[in-house]
């Protein structure tokens, strides 16, 4: 392996796997670096709405995902204490994060960028002009250290690229739920094609929605101390179903669960010498009808521009200014859905907020319309 590159990029997820191609398409040597292999399952609601879509296409890849079979999304369905809401939701689409980041990789790929699997990376020191990184390869093979003038973590929730201590290593918030994923064979009618499907109970909830393979996939979230309570990560889900009335999927109870770590967290800067944070690395919220993933493109489609510019001079400039663009396509949206979470928290709320969406269900359609709708500076970039 060469030991110098324009940009390495950490974590081939939704915003390292754009992010790579973007920067390869312009030119730029890269190597995205990711220590799992690929395909894999992650602990995701695999769902994208018109603000996902806008990232793609500003990036050059407009039918990534109809291409890889996704199913289309415009029903959302809201269960809570027996009531629902059907609500219509705009532009959205499921696709499984197997077929759509291995999709991502290869677009990665055809456009110049070297991929290596199963290596795990860590930032080490610095100079004027580039950034030593530490990679750990498969198999027991030596220790490299490769250099770039730029790179980009884009390695999770909980990443180790950097220490602990860092002041851009990502902290909890003390409320924070736990997130928890699954995805079952389940023939039945209860759970249909096209419809995003969100149990809300007291203490979490779970979202399901019909993958392209139509299997179930479930996406969850759980307060810290609910599943040792309840018996599991499955009997806690089935908990939520039955708070929100809704069917028990078939092979619940035999589901394997997958769990994240706290979910509410931000990192404290959001770049550093020589080096950007996107996607989950620079901070996540709990999303409902596909945000999480349009953040992670959002700013995997807006970083090259400023990775082309750090090929050059490093200035403090340039940290601030991406970090004022990171706030505008991703921490300024990630409001609203902070507002919703603690709001549906409170049982009381709760109560409060169906019979008004009840009885007036414009108002529960304008939330879902606001947090779908596409980024102006989304729309100019």
């Amino acid at each position: 392996m060469q030991k110098s590159w324009d940009v390495i990029v950490i974590g081939a997820g939704v915003a390292g796997g754009l992010a790579a191609f973007d920067c390869a398409r312009r030119g730029l040597r890269v190597l995205l670096v990711e220590k799992r292999s690929f395909p894999r399952w992650k602990v995701c609601g695999c769902c994208f709405n018109a603000n996902a879509l806008a990232a793609l296409t500003a990036a050059g890849l407009p039918n990534l995902i109809s291409d890889q079979g996704a199913v289309p999304l415009d029903q959302l369905r809201i269960g809570w204490n027996g009531m629902a809401l059907n609500l219509g939701l705009p532009a959205g689409w499921a696709l499984s994060r197997e077929r759509f980041d291995q999709a991502l990789v290869n677009a990665a790929e055809t456009a110049g960028a070297t991929v290596r699997f199963e290596t795990s990376a860590v930032l080490q020191e610095t100079s004027t002009a580039e950034r030593m990184v530490q990679l750990r390869p498969p198999g027991g093979a030596p220790v490299q250290r490769i250099k770039a003038r730029v790179v980009l973590i884009a390695a999770g929730l909980q990443h180790q690229v950097l220490a602990h201590f860092h002041e851009a290593s990502s902290k909890s918030t003390p409320e924070s739920r736990i997130g928890a994923g699954s995805f079952i064979s389940d023939d039945s009618s209860s759970y249909e094609f096209g419809a995003i499907h969100m149990a809300i109970g007291r203490h979490g909830y779970v979202g399901l929605v019909r993958r392209e393979d139509g299997a179930l996939n479930m996406a969850a979230a759980f307060d810290r101390d609910v599943i040792k309570g309840a018996g599991g990560v499955a009997r806690a889900a089935e908990v939520v179903l039955n708070q929100a009335g809704f069917a028990l999927p078939q092979n619940l109870e035999s589901s394997r669960w997958q769990l994240t770590s706290a979910l509410t967290r931000r990192a404290g800067l959001f770049s550093g010498h020589r080096f950007f944070l996107l996607g989950d690395s620079s901070g996540y919220v709990e999303p409902f009808t596909g945000e999480g993933m349009a953040w992670a493109l959002a700013a995997g489609a807006a970083v090259a521009p400023f990775v082309e510019e750090a090929q050059g001079e490093w200035t403090k400039d340039l940290e601030q200014r991406w970090r004022r663009r990171l706030v505008d396509l991703t921490i300024s949206r990630q409001r609203l859905c902070r507002l919703l979470s603690t709001l549906l928290r409170q049982p009381l709320t709760t109560k409060a907020l169906f019979s008004l969406g009840c009885q007036w269900p414009a108002i529960p359609q304008h939330v879902i319309s606001r947090l779908n709708q596409v980024s102006p500076s989304m729309k100019s970039s």
